[in-house]
């Protein structure tokens, strides 16, 4: 590792050559008028600008080589294209317009295309828009994904799930690096703040190829936001309200560029009291949230690098029954408090026509779990606020039945080979290095360190009406408990994605995949009770990897007015691991223990987007999300998401005021969940009224932007299949209206 910092360092403070230059005008194809503030962006080197008044450009300091740039500016067609150096320093770009929203680049995938040249087919989110939609936090904001939901407790923990796949299965990805939280725990959350995150992608189905182990399901994508562009400052703040919790979420940026160096700061805090339904408070779901991003960077011609660092602390109420209404925010015991580090480091190094990639990443996780401990006055209602201090003070003393520290540093390396006609190749290493350590008084999962090491080689190569990609992988997962066991895991994965255009407007895409999940700690371990589950569970470490084969088939029909889509797919899993009653009790807990048997779970996602000429303004689009899941017996795996219909009116406009405004109608129909295992009760359907409107307008020579969003707007008592309240029949959360003003200075 010493040899490759002082590469990378050699490298930084070389003299630089052929510094490139490319210079260009931006113009509507039809009439050939300038486009001011275009978007130019190169994504490879992560370096862009906008457009003057005229329609012109320039960026400097391009290294040799062929690399992508992507032009966007709303209304029009995003243009990707090409570009070799030094033979280009000059284009004329030609804009067509466009009512079809605009396309960004894919990052999660290793080739950075726009998502119409991805074989892989990957969805990607703004996180703004996300928030625009009435989104409390990043685990609320995900489920606007057809096929995407989450398992939640309360409002402050939420676990993503991808077509029926959660926890373990489902891998998280932010600032460049895989996140080690103790995904694994039943009441563990993401532990990510949405501030200072650009956008979510998301993979869905095995995606081992890319990521290794745990990967199996699906991947999550945060992109943080980027630095900001050459020679410019930018800052904000913004505040958002919610009516419901009588929260708030708010924070503050600012970010500035040079031609070489950058650098970004961020902070926000969010503070949320019990959530409210049409009958009652749900008694500590409250929960408080305090979180700061930074990032550094220099940028040469041949050379690129950046530091980023996010601290998250959060402390989370754990509901267990209904009791006296109240709007504070301080946690009740039992709580989690919970503090997550990820510091990453990100550099590239350019070379005539390839380059290498080398990320590197440390997470490190503190969490603490407290019991409830019963006082003598605690229940006085005429000394609420009192006691709330007094719990306070009795935290800080107070010993965490629960306490445990996660440190996990891990490597990415990839070598982008030179073009090879058709071909483009990428072979890489990557691993992880983890060690677990218990310091509470009760011990959920022992003292132990994992190591991970996987290569990988993928191509893509195009031709003319279509592009094929595939790849394989070598995995090896130790897992080591002092005395106690010592296993390893290996695995060979692959995958092979072909995309063709049938037609000038219709796209077909054909993936097939394995993936793979060495069992975790929790499954390996386990013997005791798990009091946030009420369960006492039997770990068996003869478990062996769970292996996965699954075929995606992805249908797009798209003219200027009509887009429709069809995604299906079928999931096999072979020695899936799921805990199953065996009829005992132990300490007056049921008691579970971890089995496997092969699973398959089938479904898919399906709908289109209507904006009729001439209103062109006007948008509605529909979808449909469905996933059934099976054991070999033919029970029902458990926490299988629901049917859901989803129908979206939206409107676009903008006034000589108002710029980017938007109108929105939104009915979310959830059908009746019947297909349950056997200790699951049925769901039943409900649906759920959202509207909300905003925009943006100029105020003291600044921008100001601002939504005005309600959720559940009928006030409708339901029961989310996937709410670990539903056993005790506590209902989710009620209407909900939110405003939020952002200001950039």
């Amino acid at each position: 590792m010493k040899h490759i910092f002082n590469v990378l360092l050699f490298l930084a403070i070389l003299p630089i050559y052929s510094q490139n230059k490319l210079e260009g005008i931006v113009v509507d194809k039809n009439n050939q008028e300038p486009i001011p503030s275009a978007n130019i962006y190169f994504p490879q080197l992560e370096k862009g600008t906008s457009t003057k008044e005229n329609g012109s450009f320039n960026i400097t300091n391009i290294p040799n080589g062929t690399h992508k740039i992507v032009v966007t500016y709303l209304g029009y067609e995003t243009i990707s294209l090409n570009v070799s150096f030094p033979d280009n320093t000059m284009l004329n770009i030609e804009m067509i317009p466009s009512v079809i929203e605009m396309e960004d680049i894919i990052v999660s995938t290793p080739f950075h295309k726009l998502q119409s040249e991805n074989v892989m087919k990957v969805e990607q989110k703004k996180i703004s828009n996300l928030n625009a939609e009435g989104a409390i936090n990043l685990s609320n904001g995900i489920s606007d994904f057809a096929g995407v939901e989450s398992i939640t407790t309360g409002l402050g923990i939420g676990k993503p799930v991808i077509r029926g796949l959660s926890a373990n299965r489902v891998l998280v990805y932010t600032q460049g690096i895989r996140l080690e939280n103790q995904q694994f725990g039943d009441e563990h959350g993401l532990g990510l703040s949405s501030s200072g995150i650009e956008s979510v992608e998301v993979i869905k189905g095995p995606a081992s190829l890319l990521y290794g182990s745990d990967a199996l399901g699906g991947v999550l994508y945060f992109n943080p936001e980027k630095f900001a562009q050459s020679n410019t400052t930018n800052a904000d703040i913004s505040a958002n309200y919610f009516s419901n919790t009588q929260g708030f979420n708010s924070n503050a940026g600012v970010k500035h560029s040079s031609d070489n160096f950058k650098f970004l700061f961020r902070g926000s805090v969010a503070e949320h009291a019990d959530y409210k339904t049409d009958a009652y408070r749900v008694t500590n779901t409250r929960f408080t949230e305090k979180d700061f991003k930074a990032g550094v960077g220099y940028q040469a011609t041949h050379f690129k690098t950046e530091l980023r660092y996010n601290v998250n602390n959060s402390k989370i109420g754990i509901p267990e029954e209904i009791d006296e209404p109240s709007t504070l925010v301080t946690p009740l015991e039992p709580f989690q408090q919970i503090t997550n580090h990820v510091m990453s480091s990100k550099s590239t190094i350019f070379f005539n026509n390839s380059k290498l990639d080398v990320n590197f990443g440390l997470t490190y996780n503190n969490r603490k779990e407290f019991e409830e401990h019963h006082h003598e006055d605690e229940h006085e209602e005429e000394h609420e606020e009192e006691h709330d201090e007094h719990d306070e003070e009795i935290e800080k003393i107070e010993e965490a039945t629960l306490h445990m520290k996660l440190k996990t540093f891990n490597y990415d390396v990839k070598y982008y080979l030179p073009e090879i006609g058709k071909f483009e190749t990428i072979v890489g290493a990557q691993g992880l290095t983890q060690s677990n350590i218990n310091y509470g008084e009760e011990v959920l999962i022992p003292n132990a360190n994992v190591n991970d090491i996987g290569m990988f080689a993928t191509s893509h190569i195009h031709f003319t009406n279509a592009d094929i990609q595939l790849g394989l992988r070598f995995d090896n997962r130790n897992i080591t408990v002092v005395s106690v066991l010592d296993k390893n895991f290996n695995s060979f994965n692959g995958a092979i994605g072909f995309k063709t255009n049938l037609s000038d407007n219709f796209i077909a895409r054909i993936n097939l995949a394995t993936g793979f999940r060495a069992p975790n700690l929790a499954e390996l371990t386990s013997d005791g009770v798990h009091h946030g589950t009420n369960r006492y569970e039997i770990g068996n470490e003869n478990l062996s990897s769970e292996q996965n084969f699954q075929t995606d088939i992805a249908l797009e029909y798209q003219t200027e007015h009509v887009e429709v889509f069809a995604n299906g797919f079928y999931n096999l899993i072979n020695d899936y691991i799921f805990l199953s009653p065996n009829g005992n009790e132990i300490d007056g807990a049921p008691v579970f223990s971890y089995l496997q048997g092969n699973a398959k779970l089938f479904g898919g996602e399906f709908g289109f987007h209507l904006h009729p000429h001439p209103l062109d303004w006007l948008h509605f689009e529909s979808s449909f999300e469905t996933v059934t899941g099976k054991q070999e017996n033919n029970d029902f795996l458990p926490l299988i998401p629901a049917n859901s219909l989803t129908n979206i009116l939206r409107a676009e406009f903008e006034t000589n005021t108002l710029k980017n405004g938007y109108a929105f109608i939104k009915l979310k129909s959830t059908f009746r969940q019947d297909n349950v295992s056997n200790f699951e009760t049925p769901t039943n359907s409900y649906s759920l009224l959202s509207a909300g409107f905003g925009g943006s307008f100029n105020l003291f020579n600044n921008e100001m932007s601002f939504s005005l969003s309600g959720t559940n707007l009928a006030n409708s008592t339901y029961i989310h299949h996937l709410s670990r309240l539903k056993p005790d029949g506590i209902f989710n959360m009620g209407r909900n209206v939110s405003f939020a003003i952002t200001y950039s200075l």
